[in-house]
């Protein structure tokens, strides 16, 4: 028997996982292009041989990734719209939604970059076409599909211009709008 016995490895069932959000908050940080297994592992405080055992590439994890936020933002959009019980009120989500604290700079970036990844690469776009179909079918919980199409651009539109400036359009503006867009003037 050796006086230096092997180190027991540690099991941790939620290593894929945090290796995930890990990824996000570095895409978010330093876009794809600054994306790296090492970076990864520094930010998930997971070893890099980790990165490799969960993932068979630095694409599947950027790809999951997008996945995770894909997902996360139509629970989102779902959970807002099912609450709703009238059309007002899905009016007041969808104004919740775009006003809402839910788009940080990190969750905004990380929407950037996953357009930018999709805009690359072709064979990904369907990441965005399926977050944008969930978005879509939580609003025709409500909404006409026209209507939810137009309702799913004005958030894109108003989240990216409030990212984008400083002066942020008020609720009452964003209000005005989404109720425009829904036919209640």
């Amino acid at each position: 028997m050796s006086d230096n016995p092997r180190p027991r490895r540690r099991h941790d069932p939620d290593r894929r996982e945090k290796i995930i959000l890990a990824a996000l908050d570095v895409i978010a940080q330093l876009g794809v292009a600054g994306t790296t297994h090492r970076r990864v592992a520094e930010a998930a405080e997971v070893p890099l041989g980790s990165m490799t055992y969960h993932f068979a590439s630095l694409e599947e994890l950027i790809i999951e990734a997008f996945t995770r936020l894909d997902r996360s933002l139509s629970t989102y959009y779902w959970d807002m719209l099912q609450a709703a019980k009238t059309r007002d009120e899905a009016c007041e989500a969808v104004v919740d939604i775009i006003c809402g604290n839910r788009w940080t700079d990190s969750y905004m970036t990380q929407l950037f970059e996953l357009y930018a990844f999709a805009a690359r690469r072709p064979e990904m776009r369907h990441i965005l076409s399926n977050w944008m179909a969930r978005s879509r079918q939580a609003m025709e919980l409500h909404f006409p599909p026209h209507v939810a199409r137009a309702l799913d651009a004005v958030i894109e539109g108003v989240t990216i211009h409030n990212m984008a400036t400083k002066d942020h359009l008020p609720q009452d503006e964003v209000r005005a709008m989404v109720r425009a867009v829904a036919g209640l003037g």
